[in-house]
C-alpha cells in the first residue's frame, strides 16, 4: 500500500495549504499562522487544521467526515499523520 504523504512544517508555517488523497480517501490542512514579528511565525500560538472524507468529489462537492487541529510542531504534524492514517 501507498504511504499517506503531507508536507514538512515549514510548507505551513509558509501558510499553504495542502490537499492530498489515497484511494478514496481525501484530505485537506489547512495552516492558522500566528506571526511572532513581521518576519518570525510564533509556533506556540499557530495551528494546523485536518478536515478528511472519502469519494470521488473535490472539498466543495463532499461530506466531511472528521476535523481536528493540531498544533503547529513537529509533534503536531506527526499527531495529525497519525490521525489522518487512522480514518483511511
Amino acid at each position: 500500500m501507498e504511504e499517506l504523504y503531507i508536507p514538512t512544517l515549514h510548507t505551513f508555517a509558509m501558510n499553504n495549504s495542502f490537499t492530498g488523497s489515497l484511494g478514496s480517501f481525501r484530505f485537506r490542512i489547512v495552516p492558522n499562522v500566528v506571526m511572532a514579528t513581521p518576519k518570525e511565525v510564533d509556533f506556540e500560538n499557530s495551528s494546523i487544521q485536518a478536515e478528511y472524507w472519502h469519494g470521488i468529489f473535490c472539498y466543495e462537492k463532499s461530506q466531511i467526515e472528521g476535523k481536528e487541529t493540531f498544533p503547529m510542531s513537529d509533534m503536531g504534524r506527526q499527531s495529525l499523520l497519525t490521525w489522518l492514517k487512522a480514518h483511511i
